[in-house]
This record gives structure tokens, sequence and C-alpha cells, in this order.
């Protein structure tokens, strides 16, 4: 699919690129609001992996016969159509991984371990995943950093009050692009910069910013940068990790055996050239040429008006819930839809979101209960879990308003 810039997405044909959307459940269609969870695919995802699979299905960088060449073909490709989706400088700065988790790991298991000793700071958000968290914490114990938090503010954005403050004597600071829980967007170049001013390193992940906004990580500023294909259209098992050319090659491997080796003798060995230094083993040849798909198939939609239609889409939504449940519904982060990505976490009266998205599930309603792996900002929100209804290119005011309707079959079932 190819638009000019400006037009306005015609959801109606999008929706006829996925086919699972043309599935029936419980007697009626599959309405899909979970794709900060994972998106779905489009066909040109499905028939990119399929001809590789059945036309070129060999082990890349290890073999001279044509199939071979093709699957490096294929994966570098894809490299190179990343690199360009997300601004990098240079192919070589894009790092495939298994997902977003696994990248973020490496920068706190490799560059920290490598680069932090007891006593140094890492600034964390309330905000954060817990892939954001977990590994520092780790890290914590095993060498005695010290976590600092920026805390949540009003409207679901962060309170920057006393950010010099935070930052001053840090080593890192990592944070996340937009929510995935309040959909909030955050500063990332003032965050970034407040790193920088400090002396310590920007780390974002932008799990939920790249598949939604046009992202260019050289404006940004950051060190390292994560994100995930499955959320952008793509397919599972692949994420990326970009970091400047310097930061990578000042990193050691994080994973280590074939393929990131450019010598092995019995006292050491030699880590290869960026990007396979951190890519030991046989890659996700298959997903990284449907990753490289996805971002075709966004580059045709055109990123400005992905954001353009999850704005418009988002504001409807605001107004509609609130307009039609008035305080029975909490819909928890910014109220301005220009300051939020298509995300939102709600409470209905004192229904528990898991009784409530199980009557969705009847109306072939796909909306996620839980904490979201982000009990950090539950906890300061001041509930266990939430209900969240996430948006996408291939949604629409129908889908908000079929949302609507089992929510309130939900609240007549239950008597509320």
């Amino acid at each position: 699919m190819a638009m000019s810039v400006g037009d306005p997405l015609e959801v109606a044909a999008i929706k006829k690129d996925f086919p699972i959307l043309e599935r029936e459940v419980h007697g009626g269609r599959l309405v899909y609001l979970d794709s900060a969870n994972t998106s779905q695919k489009p066909q040109a995802v499905l028939d990119a992996m399929d001809r590789y699979y059945t036309q070129s299905n060999a082990n890349v960088h290890r073999g001279t016969y044509l199939i071979a060449e093709e699957a490096t073909a294929g994966l570098e490709g894809a490299r190179a159509k990343v690199a360009r989706f997300i601004g990098a400088k240079r192919n070589r700065e894009v790092i495939f991984t298994k997902n977003a988790t696994e990248a973020l790991n490496l920068v706190a298991k490799a560059w920290g371990r490598a680069h932090l000793q007891a006593g140094d700071a890492v600034v964390l958000t309330e905000l954060e995943h817990h892939a954001n968290i977990v590994p520092w914490h780790q890290l914590a114990e095993e060498v005695g950093i010290e976590l600092r938090w920026i805390p949540l503010g009003g409207d679901g954005h962060l309170d920057l009050t006393h950010l010099d403050r935070l930052v001053d004597g840090a080593k890192v600071v990592s944070f996340t692009a937009m929510s995935n829980v309040l959909g909030t967007m955050l500063p990332v170049e003032r965050l970034t910069a407040a790193a920088h001013d400090a002396g310590a390193i920007a780390v974002v992940d932008a799990s939920q910013h790249v598949p939604h906004v046009s992202t260019d990580v050289s404006a940004w500023g950051a060190d390292f940068v994560a994100f995930t294909g499955h959320k952008m259209c793509g397919p599972t098992g692949i994420g990326v990790l970009w970091g400047t050319e310097a930061i990578l090659d000042d990193t050691p491997p994080f994973i280590t055996g074939g393929e990131m080796i450019l010598n092995v003798t019995k006292e050491g060995f030699t880590a290869n050239e960026l990007p396979w230094k951190f890519e030991a083993g046989t890659p996700p040849i298959a997903e990284a040429v449907g990753l490289g798909a996805a971002v075709d198939y966004l580059s045709g939609l055109g990123m400005e008006a992905v954001r353009e239609h999850e704005v418009s889409l988002t504001g409807y939504a605001l107004r509609s819930l609130t307009e039609r449940f008035g305080e029975q519904i909490q819909i928890h982060g910014p109220s301005e839809p220009a300051e939020r990505g298509g995300v939102m976490s709600f409470t209905y009266a004192d229904l528990h979101p898991h009784d409530l998205t199980q009557v969705f599930d009847q109306h072939g309603v796909c909306v996620r209960a839980g904490h979201h792996c982000a009990k950090v900002l539950m906890r300061q929100l001041g509930v266990a879990a939430t209900a969240r209804a996430s948006l996408y290119v291939y949604n629409d005011e129908a889908d908000v308003d079929a949302m609507a309707d089992a929510i309130t079959d939900a609240a007549t079932f239950f008597g509320v």
C-alpha cells in the first residue's frame, strides 16, 4: 500500500490487509484492541516470511550458494530498512535481538557490568515496564548501584521539578519514550539532554513509540534505544537495540558462541565487528525478513498519517467513553490526546478488570487486563490492575463503540 503524504488512513481498506480481522469470535466480528500487547500482522508480512521459508531458507553469512546469499541479503536488507526507519546513521548500529526485553538486558548486563560500580546511580521513572526495571535491580544486587526514580506527576506526566538533582552524578538515565499503561509521551530530548549534561548515558525504551510515531534516534541524541518487532506489525521473536557506533564498540559481547567472533584460540577469542558482535548463533532470519516487510508496510501508510489517525481516534474514545459512562469510568493518563498514544488504561465502577474483560470476550472485544508489567506504576496509581485498550492503524470509531457496548453489558451482567 502506498499513500500520499497527508492522506488520512483508509481504515476500511487497512482492515482488509490483516487476515485475522476477518475471523468471527463468539458469533461476531473480532474487535482487536490490544496492540500495545502485540499488533496484528498484515498479509504482506506473512507473505514475506513464507517466501523466505519456501524459496530462500538457508543460514546467513556462511554459504556461497544462491539461496544462502538470498537469505543473507534478506537479513541485511531488513537491517538497512530498520536503520532508515528510525533515522540511524549506519546500518551497523542496528542490532537484532529476540525482543526489547533482551535489548534492555544487553544494555544493563553487558554495558552496565563493564562500566558501573558500587555507588553509581541509575535513574529510572515510575512509568517503566518491568523490562527496564528488573535488569537494573539485578545489577544493584550484583554490583551495588543505586537506583533513583523520577516520580509520576499530575495527569499522567512525570514530575520533572527535581530532574537536575536526580540526575546529578548519575551514570545512566533509562526511560520509556511512551508509557505502555498511560500512553504518556515523554520529553525524550529533554531527558536525554539532562542525562548528558550530568555525564550519564541515555537509554530509551521505544517499544510503544516506534510503532506509532515517526522516530529519529539521531535527533533524540540518545545512546541506546530498544524496541520490538511484534508491536509494529512484525513477527514475534525479533527486537532491535540501536546504539551509537562508539558506545556499541565500547560494550562487550552479551551472548557468546558462533558468528560473534573473528577468531577463537585456546587462550581466548576476538569479537566480531558490529553488528555481528552482538548476534551470536543463527539469527532470527525469517523474523528479520518479516520485520523488514512491516517497516515497508508502515512506511507505505506514512508514520505522520499513523500518528494523526491515533490522535483523532484516541480523542474520540476519551470523549465518547467519558460522555457515556461519566464518573463510573476512570481513564488514567493525560487528558489531551496529543500528549499520549492510543493506550487507555481504565477501571469501571468497582468491577475487577478481569471480570470486565471476560464479558468483553463474549463480544469479540480483545482488551488486556492486569498490571501490564508495570507494578511500580500501578502502586502509584493506587490500583492493582486496569483494563487496557490500545488502538492502532486497523481500528476505527466502530471498534471503540463496540467496547463501549461491551462495558454496558458488563455493567448489566454484574448489576452495577
